[in-house]
């Protein structure tokens, strides 16, 4: 092979004849004039379709701008639980300082995509990709079974994917707060949430017990966080004070926080932390971040994958948006304090209320308070006054993330401090333009009507499944065309009971999902589920998916490694993952086992004349986990539509 290699390198000719002339990057702002209020954007190409360029939709990409706002609301309260007073004298939260600072305490779940509910595309006035919720959560399996490490090494800071680990995770049931109780300060229910790596008690986990890298550090969170927080005013060199010892004294306007910092990345729109400020008794503490995501076409849908270079076409696009509120409590503990100085020590994580207003994915993750990890300054450090006995006190906090430059929360907005993102404030669309050489154009022209053929999405809901408990659910009478199905479990915020029993301060949790009572797992800010993973650990065991009644799997499948290794390994990935050193997919059996607990068939072999034929499709199976579990299923099926690439019209 090399040899051949080597030959056919030596009978290159250098150069060769350029297809294009010219290649320009477009980019039109959407319909919304700033305001995502609606939690919706739509973007139109009219500018385009008259521009008589060829427009590559392939290579197409949104910019869509984030503002992250953390505060605190109120100052600290002592819990009904305590067995003292409050003390006079309570350490303030301040982000402004490094021995306090909150620049790791947020981040986002994997892909900015996740952004995304569900999204639709009118061609010409007809609706050609339907709107369809939780479509991120289909959107994110393919990029977890076609993305390869190298992707991740090239892309992965551009579009804010790094895949969480699958073996980090911890569950909290809920149960009363005691002195060490130090993994409730990770949250509620399931928490994949620490971004400390801690190698030194990784060989000790070993060995109890085989619990891996639970608790000790999620990689895939930390990178992210990388991507997005960058503070201009950390340290990088001396820490005496001496001038050029942050990032900022190398930028040209310098660091100053009310200057410089933002007039330099205000020009070049680059993610930073823009705004902070210290908790006094009449302002809350704030960390504000501006983020300007890249999110492309083609990780949306496939349709824009497949597209050829397109002249004259009429698109509207119409996003949907996850823009979310979460309010939480971080509780700390003290014990057997007395009068002069108390020390306290994170204690809790407790989560009170997500507001979604499309109940999509809430994209933020809240890092775990433990020690050395991101959250551990949301907690209160130190008081001085009298108190005997245990000591609860709580802070609350609000954070939100919202699409524009204004922070959609009432609450938040109108805090003392609050500031306006200062980056890009709108979504806009990128596009290359592309001018042929007049011989290449001829030949593209030849067969001016190109057939794109793609392939959209349904998604239903079978809940409450309980543990143990056969299911056998029928999920639509009839599609044409159908390519495969996906099943995602999630653990049931059904199932379960809602009890007090949790966290002092904390509020109702469920029992099944350890989260607040009726609030799905995919909303928590301590879990990823929903962007990539699933719930931990949920085998299904007798699985099968039937067509119009036919077995789509010869056998039932009664164990894990068939489903992994017959039916998900390869999908998606090159050459079906059949060529040793030339594959891609990011889930290995572990992470299958664990936390990306994926079951997928591909149903769409079959003679061309049934293609045409609407068949039902049924799910059959057993759910060995201990808990009730909710399953969200994609089946996919294909279209194709035909355009004159020339004029745009569809044919």
């Amino acid at each position: 092979m090399c040899d051949k290699l080597v030959f056919d390198l030596s009978q290159e000719i250098e150069g060769s004849p350029n297809v294009f002339v010219r290649k320009d990057w477009i980019n039109i702002l959407d319909n919304q004039n700033q305001n995502y209020n609606n939690n919706q954007s739509v973007i139109d190409t009219s500018q385009l379709s008259n521009s008589n360029k060829y427009m590559s939709y392939r290579e197409a990409y949104f910019s869509i701008p984030f503002i992250i706002t953390l505060a605190t609301i109120g100052t600290p309260t002592l819990n009904a639980g305590s067995a003292g007073t409050i003390p006079t004298a309570i350490s303030v939260i301040d982000p402004t300082t490094d021995a306090k600072a909150l620049d790791s305490a947020v981040g986002l779940k994997n892909w900015f995509g996740q952004i995304i509910h569900s999204f639709t595309v009118d061609y010409n006035g007809t609706t050609i990709i339907q709107q369809t919720p939780y479509v991120n959560m289909w959107n994110s399996f393919k990029l977890m079974t076609s993305f390869s490490y190298g992707d991740i090494i090239t892309q992965g800071a551009t579009i804010g994917f790094y895949p969480d680990d699958p073996l980090a995770f911890q569950f909290n049931q809920p149960k009363a707060v005691t002195a060490t109780a130090s993994n409730l300060a990770s949250g509620n229910g399931v928490c994949n949430n620490t971004n400390f790596i801690d190698t030194t008690t990784a060989s000790n986990n070993l060995t109890k017990f085989n619990t891996f890298s639970s608790g000790l550090g999620n990689e895939g969170f930390l990178q992210r966080q990388k991507n997005i927080f960058f503070d201009s005013l950390s340290n990088i060199g001396t820490t005496t004070g001496a001038s050029g010892d942050t990032y900022g004294n190398l930028l040209f306007t310098g660091a100053s926080a009310t200057t410089g910092l933002t007039s330099t990345f205000n020009q070049i729109w680059k993610s930073y932390i823009y705004n902070k400020q210290i908790q006094t008794a009449s302002n809350s503490a704030i960390v504000q971040t501006a983020v300007v995501a890249t999110v492309y076409l083609k990780h949306i849908h496939s349709f824009f994958n497949m597209c050829p270079l397109l002249k004259g076409v009429f698109m509207k696009m119409t996003l949907n948006l996850n823009n979310t509120t979460t309010s939480f409590v971080a509780q700390a503990y003290s014990v057997g304090a007395g009068s002069g100085a108390i020390t306290f020590i994170p204690s809790s994580l407790n989560a009170k209320t997500v507001n979604n207003p499309l109940g999509g994915v809430n994209p933020i993750m809240i890092a775990s308070g433990k020690p050395n990890n991101g959250g551990v300054n949301l907690f209160v450090t130190g008081a001085t006054g009298a108190g005997a006995g245990a000591l609860y006190l709580d802070q609350e906090y609000r954070v939100n993330l919202s699409v524009g430059s204004v922070c959609l929360d009432s609450t938040l907005k109108a805090l003392t401090g609050y500031v306006e993102a200062p980056l890009s404030k709108s979504i806009n669309l990128y596009i290359p333009a592309y001018t042929f050489n007049p011989v290449f154009e001829q030949a593209y022209l030849s067969s001016p009507v190109k057939q794109i053929k793609y392939s959209d999405i349904y998604q239903y809901q079978v809940l409450n499944i309980g543990s143990g408990q056969n299911f056998n659910n029928l999920l639509t009478n009839g599609i044409a065309n159908i390519k495969s199905v996906l099943l995602l479990p999630f653990y049931s915020a059904t199932g379960g009971a809602n009890t007090s029993t949790g966290p002092i301060g904390a509020n109702t949790l469920n029992s099944n999902t350890g989260f607040i009572g009726g609030v799905p797992v995919w909303q928590s800010p301590f879990d990823p589920a929903g962007t990539g993973p699933t719930s931990p650990l949920i085998p299904i065991s007798n699985f099968n998916i039937q067509v119009s009644g036919q077995n789509a799997i010869y056998n039932m499948e009664k164990y894990s490694f068939e489903q992994f290794n017959n039916q998900l390994y390869g999908q998606n990935a090159v050459n079906g993952g059949l060529t040793d050193g030339l594959t891609s997919g990011l889930i290995d059996r572990n992470g299958f086992d664990m936390e990306y607990c994926y079951y997928y068939v591909n149903v769409e072999r079959m003679l061309p004349v049934d293609l045409s034929v609407p068949k039902s499709i049924q799910i059959l199976g057993q759910n060995l986990s201990a808990k009730a579990i909710d399953i969200i299923s994609f089946v996919e099926y294909g279209c194709e539509i035909s355009i004159d690439v020339l004029t745009g019209a569809r044919v």
